[in-house]
């Protein structure tokens, strides 16, 4: 059943106590070693001379930012698997170095189902006005009513998936008694066998204006790369039509920037609820405010500002399960592993 030879994996940082644990409880019985790199060695891998020594034996590493001189030093490497979901970071180099050696790229879906819950979370606050009525009553404005921001009925909306991936499937599930119609567009315009609910409208990328022009509400969780990068700007913001709202959990880049805001800005759009920014290293202002975007956003009304937290809680263990079963494929020798990345198509 398991191989003899030990899986040697090496954790690019030193993995806290209480994971290092459920790692270990879920691999037990298994021909599989797990390495940590020193103590106080982060998740960032800044110091990558503390690694060098340990690569030479390692079958698997496990962590977000591997270098190329540590992969090359890794000559038994088959496998990096990348705890998270985004690896646009990792695209250029795996895509260079899968033409000359078999290592796989594996991202990480452990957190679906907590971005899931916060994509349905903003969906809903956007429709219901439920941060702006918060900020009015700590201002001391009460009962303002439909006149400052009245609710918008989910049921008999179409909200449009667009991906259908880990997380639009969780969406899609959670939306089920809603009473709302979903639709979904993906790049092959197909579903997974495990798609969770019926769904009223299925369409491919090649289809995607007339999805737009379908959808009352639409939320966007695709991988960021070079096809989707600006996948939704001026162009396909009219036709969502006015009134419409959109939620993005995937990456800012996704959608132009500019084409959101003066959407927004002059109403055209209805509303919007957004996770994932445009500035990850933002300067601080002269009130020492940090806002990770050129436009301003925070001065909008029609607006939920959340700061790329849908994935917490960051901490859960359960998260770490499709590693350890990763790891256990891996041990087996078996092909079908989880969550292989592929780099030339870059999800």
């Amino acid at each position: 059943m398991h191989t003899r030879k030990p899986l040697y994996v090496l954790c690019l940082w030193q993995p806290r106590p209480e994971l290092l644990d459920h790692l270990r409880a879920g691999l037990a019985g298994w021909p599989i070693e797990l390495i940590c790199a020193p103590e106080g060695h982060e998740w960032t891998g800044a110091d990558e001379s503390l690694l060098l020594p340990l690569a030479a034996e390692a079958d698997v590493f496990i962590g977000w930012r591997p270098t190329r001189s540590l992969i090359d030093a890794a000559p038994r490497l088959k496998a990096v698997i990348n705890p998270g979901a985004g690896v646009q970071h990792l695209y250029g180099m795996f895509a260079e170095i899968q033409q000359t050696r078999d290592i796989v790229l594996i991202n990480g879906h452990g957190n679906a189902q907590f971005t899931a819950q916060t994509t349905v979370t903003l969906l809903l606050a956007m429709l219901s006005g439920t941060v702006q009525h918060h900020n009015a009553m700590r201002e001391g404005r009460w009962r303002l009513g439909d006149e400052f921001h009245a609710n918008t009925p989910i049921s008999h909306r179409t909200i449009g998936l667009l991906g259908y991936g880990h997380v639009n499937r969780n969406v899609h599930r959670m939306l089920s008694g809603f009473g709302c119609r979903v639709i979904t567009c993906n790049r092959s315009g197909s579903l997974p066998t495990d798609s969770p609910a019926p769904l009223d409208g299925l369409y491919s990328i090649e289809q995607l204006e007339d999805f737009l022009r379908a959808v009352d509400v639409l939320v966007i969780a695709v991988p960021f790369t070079p096809d989707s990068e600006g996948l939704i700007g001026r162009r396909e913001i009219e036709l969502l039509g006015r009134g419409s709202f959109l939620v993005n959990v995937a990456r800012g880049g996704v959608v132009s920037e500019d084409a959101l805001f003066e959407a927004l800005d002059n109403g055209f759009l209805a509303g919007a609820a957004i996770d994932v920014w445009y500035d990850y290293r933002p300067e601080p202002d002269e009130q020492g405010r940090l806002f990770p975007w050129q436009r301003s956003f925070h001065e909008l009304g029609n607006i939920v500002l959340s700061p790329h937290r849908a994935a917490s809680p960051f901490d859960d263990l359960e998260r770490w399960d499709e590693v350890i079963e990763n790891l256990k494929r891996l041990s087996a020798g078996r092909d079908d592993l989880l969550n292989v990345v592929n780099c030339q198509r870059g999800y």
